[in-house]
């Protein structure tokens, strides 16, 4: 009888489109996440191989989840986080693999091509764009091992561009929105940062502050490499980011982190970050990256026929850091009941809107129909490197030029090298340099 259960279930799911976990959803409680009454640590790396010059959605290939796959397994990772995915693509066979390895997908909604554009938003923030955004969401939202979804990357990278910011939460609500219109499983939303010293505090309050509980984030994260060589929690300036987020009421992570200089890589954070000096306030992060793209942060280098991958000497030293780092025991002092930021007054650093652009009229039937067919982006699918579109939040992986350690403006490991389509939106962004016209996203 129990198997005839099994086999109805299946049957079910097939004519559904829903899927069979193995994986429990991971919830938020507090500043943290749990699956079930279990606390949640983001043990994971970003994986976005080939990068610009070679840009696809990894999870429509399932040879490379297999090729892949049972290296993160090896890593004992049990996240990865994907930056540009092809959404009219099939990606139930590697969403299973990853499922069965026990890992979650942390996954940006945005492409090179369909994303905010820092230099001029109100132009991009439209139908179409959020049209994109909403049918990722319902593709996405099926699988149990959706962590998260970001809403952007790094918009703001320096002093100068925080009026984007605006958009930003903007599109942070009308997803949340979005997912509760439609019944999706409550999967969290929140944005992820460049560690711009001139404002990395505002950006943080700004996303959790506000009357309106659905343009408040469900976590924030922050790309930061200031951890470098033989750094130490002090040096490196995470004592202080701890207790500048101490009273922060939604969980916090790493979404990228490896400084790469000196190189190789020690790696000696890793300790630190999952121990009782962190667990209070942040919950784990991700590396940057998996594959060895031209700024050389990889862990594995992949062959050309894309066959094969070579374990570099990072991949090593990262396996032992992590193996050798546990969980702190318990909850590892989560907080709960904290109240939600106050919004950041306006400044010369500071000049993102409290009041929120209106969401676009024209979108309004998708709260109630649903997105509809995916429609894709047409440069990914034919194998680009980013277009003419507006380019400024979402889909950057970093490579193509080399980061440099975070704390200040326009000069983070983040903001020197993520944009696929960052070199062709220089002459709307107005950068003077080949790291420059990388942070057009």
């Amino acid at each position: 009888m129990r198997g005839g259960i099994i086999n109805l279930a299946l049957a079910v799911a097939a004519l559904t489109g829903s899927t069979v976990s193995a994986l429990d959803p991971v919830t938020v409680k507090g500043n943290a996440f749990f699956v079930g009454d279990e606390r949640f640590y983001i043990r994971g790396v970003d994986y976005q191989p080939g990068g610009q010059s070679n840009l696809a959605d990894p999870l429509a290939n399932p040879e490379n989840c297999k090729r892949d796959i049972p290296l993160f397994k090896e890593l004992g990772l049990n996240a990865v986080r994907i930056y540009t995915v092809d959404n009219s693509a099939n990606h139930d066979e590697c969403m299973k693999e990853l499922d069965d390895a026990g890992i979650y997908l942390l996954l940006d909604v945005n492409t090179p091509t369909i994303s905010i554009n820092r230099a001029d938003p109100a132009a991009t923030y439209n139908e179409k764009y959020l049209q994109h955004v909403f049918a990722t969401i319902d593709i996405f939202s099926k699988y149990d091992n959706t962590l998260a979804f970001f809403s952007a990357n790094e918009v703001v990278n320096d002093a100068k561009t925080t009026s984007s910011a605006t958009y930003v939460k903007a599109v942070t609500r009308d997803m949340r929105k979005y997912i509760k219109a439609r019944k999706l499983r409550a999967i969290p939303v929140g944005y992820s940062a460049a560690d711009v010293a001139e404002n990395r505090l505002e950006m943080a309050h700004y996303m959790n502050c506000g009357n309106d509980a659905d343009a408040r984030s469900d976590f924030f994260a922050i790309n930061d490499y200031s951890w470098c060589g033989s750094s130490s929690f002090t040096t490196s300036d995470w004592e202080a980011k701890v207790k500048n987020y101490t009273d922060y009421s939604i969980p916090i992570f790493l979404s990228e982190y490896g400084c790469n200089a000196p190189s190789p890589r020690q790696f000696g954070e890793v300790s630190t970050l999952y121990s009782d000096k962190m667990s209070p306030v942040f919950s784990g992060g991700l590396v940057y990256e998996y594959s060895q793209e031209p700024n050389n942060y990889g862990l594995v280098e992949i062959s050309k026929d894309r066959k094969s991958v070579e374990k570099l000497k990072d991949f090593d030293t990262l396996k032992k850091q992590l193996d050798d780092a546990s969980n702190p025991s318990g909850d590892g002092k989560y907080q709960t009941d904290l109240k939600i930021s106050d919004c950041p007054p306006k400044s010369k650093n500071w000049e993102a809107s409290d009041d929120l652009p209106a969401f676009p009229k024209a979108a309004e039937k998708y709260m109630q129909n649903g997105a509809g067919k995916p429609l894709g982006d047409q440069d990914l699918m034919a194998g680009g490197s980013g277009g003419s579109g507006g380019s400024g939040s979402g889909s950057t992986t970093g490579s193509g030029s080399s980061p440099t350690p975070t704390g200040s403006s326009g000069n983070s490991a983040a903001s020197a090298g993520y944009s696929f389509s960052g070199v062709m939106m220089a002459c709307v962004v107005g950068a003077s340099t080949i790291a420059g016209a990388m942070m057009a996203l």
